[in-house]
């Protein structure tokens, strides 16, 4: 999606060839269902098969033939960075061209040996780094202290189409709930979820007529989070959707919803709070990595610890306040987040 829509803003008055995956994980050890997304408008060269050596050289072969100015790396896991590392090496032997990373991630949220030094390696041959909150740019520090880079932050996702109105929103996903809180997003142990679950015992009788939807693959076991939903006995407030939400219908589950909540344990940053924005939602956010530097506390949504109690209270504030003002004000908020201004450092760091 990142690199989609970067590469859809620079294509407004650059050249811009996109390169892809044909393969990202081994079947064996991809715990989803889907590795690919489906996009309207121009379709990415997929060559890059993280395994497979001959790949990464017909990679470079095809960046090099095109003798690009700079190349652009999305960079979030250790994991491709041996795949990475070559097609570099290739491109700056061959072309010269610039090499930037987008670090989306550097330290992996289930960090695993050699992450450390096969990142280094891949960092070493780059010119240049764009990170997006104070955790990125401090792991990015203590691999490369002394490189070049830009810090701004993640744009708002404009992919998912047009704003709908609520109440058809809520019919078209089957929802008849008043009051809608969304948990959004692919499924993993360190997004939370059993926080919000747990949370949701606390305030299920002081707020009426509501719903929980939780949407989104999820990469473990399912059943263990409807068993601690039926624990705390928040089972009736749940509704939970484990499935991958094509991009035509993400703007269904944000338009019906009132309150996203993202409680994580850590994070970088986050893809979802900037739909939400994009949707004008206000979101409820841990206080780990960089979410809360996205998130003005009481306006654009609510800063809480990364515990049941606290999360509890963060969607009570907002239930309890004066809901209408927080639409306007991300309106104006979001707009520091554009497309176009990320663009606009990513080419100033080429061209510096």
């Amino acid at each position: 999606m990142f690199n989609h829509s970067l590469a859809e803003t620079l294509s407004k008055n650059h050249e811009v060839h996109r390169v892809s995956f044909s393969l990202q994980y081994p079947k064996g050890l991809f715990p989803g269902k889907t590795q690919f997304f489906e996009f309207q408008g121009e379709q990415a060269k997929t060559i890059i098969n993280s395994i497979n050596p001959f790949s990464w050289k017909k990679s470079v072969k095809y960046i090099n033939r095109l003798k690009p100015e700079t190349v652009i790396f999305q960079y979030w896991m250790p994991f491709f960075a041996p795949a990475f590392a070559s097609i570099a090496k290739g491109v700056k032997k061959g072309c010269g061209a610039k090499l930037i990373v987008n670090c989306n991630n550097i330290t992996p949220h289930e960090s695993r040996p050699l992450d450390s030094a096969m990142t280094a390696r891949f960092f070493s041959l780059c010119d240049g780094f764009i990170v997006m909150s104070n955790t990125v740019e401090e792991d990015l520090l203590k691999i490369e202290p002394n490189t070049k880079y830009r810090k701004t932050p993640h744009p708002i996702y404009d992919i998912f189409g047009e704003p709908i109105e609520k109440q058809k929103a809520k019919e078209l996903i089957g929802v008849s709930e008043e009051k809608i809180i969304l948990n959004f997003g692919l499924i993993r142990d360190y997004k939370g979820l059993d926080i919000l679950i747990t949370s949701a015992k606390s305030f299920k009788e002081k707020i009426d007529n509501f719903k929980i939807l939780v949407v989104g693959e999820c990469y473990g076991d399912e059943n263990k989070y409807i068993q601690l939903a039926e624990e705390n006995d928040v089972f009736d407030v749940i509704d939970f959707r484990f499935n991958f939400v094509q991009n035509e219908k993400v703007n269904q589950y944000f338009c019906a919803s009132d309150l996203v909540v993202l409680p994580y344990k850590s994070a970088t940053q986050s893809g979802v709070v900037p739909i939400a924005y994009h949707f004008n939602k206000p979101v409820v956010v841990s206080n780990v990595g960089g979410l809360p530097e996205i998130v003005e506390d009481g306006k654009s949504g609510f800063i809480c610890e990364p515990n049941s109690d606290s999360i509890s209270k963060g969607v009570l504030k907002y239930f309890e306040s004066d809901r209408e003002e927080f639409p306007p004000f991300i309106e104006e908020y979001k707009k520091q987040f554009s497309w176009d201004n990320f663009a606009e450092v990513v080419l100033e760091l080429a061209e510096s």
